[in-house]
């Protein structure tokens, strides 16, 4: 038997939602990738060219800080791995994260949150990050049905 994590970004707390539900049915633990620092309001408001999210995703490179680079990632085998979808694809914090542990060998399931946008290229853009891994495009936006199908993968 595998050993299973969830491991999630979540600005606004929808994706939480999922990634909790998704731990409990996938029977896996739970890891929240947080950001050193914090996202206000008005970093998130993405009609501000300014903000600070709409600054990293304009500019692919950028490489958040994470608050906790001590997850032990190396006892799983099979990673779910939650985002928002901003701009299409995953936020540059889901690519810090991909490159702050080895993924080699292990299987990453992609979900997320969108309030309109499909995976898009976002398992294209996450595949360099964690290139000796295996990335799986899950569902956008899973319902309890999805959520079993998801915590079968």
């Amino acid at each position: 038997m595998s050993k299973k994590l969830v491991a999630y970004f979540s600005a606004s707390g929808v994706t939480a939602g999922v990634a909790k539900m998704l731990a409990k049915e996938a029977n896996a633990d739970i890891y929240e990738i947080k950001p050193a620092v914090p996202y206000t309001k008005a970093d998130l408001d993405w009609m501000d060219k300014g903000s600070r999210s709409s600054i990293e995703m304009s500019d692919h490179t950028s490489r958040p800080e994470i608050a906790d680079k001590n997850a032990d990632i190396s006892s799983y085998d099979t990673i779910y791995l939650g985002f928002p979808i901003w701009w299409y694809i995953a936020p540059t914090i889901i690519n810090t994260f991909l490159e702050s542990y080895d993924f080699s060998g292990k299987k990453i399931i992609l979900f997320a949150t969108s309030g309109s946008n499909g995976f898009g290229k976002t398992a294209d853009n996450l595949k360099p990050s964690a290139a000796s891994s295996e990335i799986i495009e899950g569902k956008v936006n899973p319902k309890a049905n999805d959520i079993k199908k998801l915590a079968g993968m």
